[in-house]
């Protein structure tokens, strides 16, 4: 059940609830009246109830927010057409309109059950795909699963889409695959996938033996794009008050949208985004398709993006991120 249905608000419009550290409040944030906050006292995420699912804020308590708000779009909710908003959102693949653009600007409903917040989407009218959200916060990491349903009454070819958009001004890094040599390894490791504005020669790139970098530039005119396979399975990105790590899967026999990526990177003037995709699936009428991410932030600041002191800092902030399950 909605614990606004069971504890009473006190004086100050908060919910209170704690479990095992984590502690979760119904509050007000950027214009939204119904939105919950998940708190261990050092990390806090903010998800929006009045419109979404989608996590709009992820922090330290009373630090930066690492994922870009559109601030003329906060606290506005209703209306046909889709809003960017910012923060996490769940998309459906291949990227088409109008399935991929339904908007989120309604309600959400929600559960809590002291150790999983659920948000569940209602269906889309056309389409009849439902989706819901799963967030757990649990010793520091954000556990995320995205679940697809499909309520209609057709067999469709999707994908859950995982999208967060980060906040200005920090450089993605992107895993390479191990290196291999010529003579042990004859076949390809991954594909590289390049859309029709992608230019591999813009400086915002660069193109390392362990890491492929994307800067975000607000001063950049053109949007750039790449996806790939990703065995490796994480992205990160990098600001100046610290790191965001993000683990994904990988399924080496599955078939995965566009082209056979799991993981994909957009940025243009006024974000980056660090996009994960799950296996295109046959998704049957109530079928249901899940993916899942593991966040953590680290107040690591990266300085030196040079290939082997990157590799160094990297390393530790990869094994202290727990793996998507």
């Amino acid at each position: 059940m909605p614990i606004e249905m069971q504890i009473p608000m006190n004086e100050r419009g908060a919910v209170p609830i704690r479990f095992m550290k984590t502690n979760l409040s119904l509050i007000e944030y950027a214009g939204w009246p119904n939105c919950l906050r998940l708190s261990d006292g050092r990390t806090e995420l903010i998800v929006t109830a009045d419109v979404g699912p989608r996590v709009i804020r992820f922090g330290r308590v009373d630090g930066k927010n690492v994922f870009r708000e559109f601030e003329n779009q906060l606290g506005q909710t209703r209306g046909s057409k889709w809003r960017i908003f910012g923060g996490h959102r769940f998309w459906i693949a291949p990227e088409s309109k109008p399935l991929t653009y339904v908007p989120d600007n309604d309600p959400v409903p929600w559960e809590w059950d002291g150790n999983t917040l659920r948000l569940i989407q209602k269906p889309d009218k056309p389409s009849g795909l439902q989706k819901q959200l799963d967030i757990r916060l649990v010793g520091g990491a954000v556990h995320l699963t995205h679940t697809l349903i499909n309520r209609g009454r057709t067999t469709q070819s999707v994908a859950p889409w995982a999208l967060s958009v980060m906040a200005p001004g920090g450089i993605a890094v992107l895993p390479q695959e191990p290196y291999g040599s010529h003579t042990r390894h004859l076949l390809p490791a991954r594909p590289l996938v390049l859309w029709k504005y992608t230019k591999m020669n813009d400086p915002r790139w660069t193109w390392g033996e362990n890491f492929i970098q994307l800067r975000q530039d607000p001063r950049a005119e053109l949007p750039q794009k790449i996806g790939f396979r990703s065995s490796p399975a994480w992205m990160a990105y990098a600001l100046p008050f610290g790191t965001f790590i993000k683990r994904h899967t990988h399924d080496p026999q599955a078939v995965y949208p566009d082209m056979g990526c799991n993981a994909e990177v957009f940025t243009n003037s006024e974000i980056l985004e660090l996009e994960t995709l799950a296996p295109l699936t046959a998704l049957k009428p109530g079928a249901r398709a899940v993916h899942t991410e593991a966040w953590r932030l680290f107040d690591e600041v990266i300085e030196d993006f040079r290939e082997v002191q990157l590799l160094h800092a990297m390393e530790p902030m990869i094994r202290a991120t727990p793996r998507a399950q």
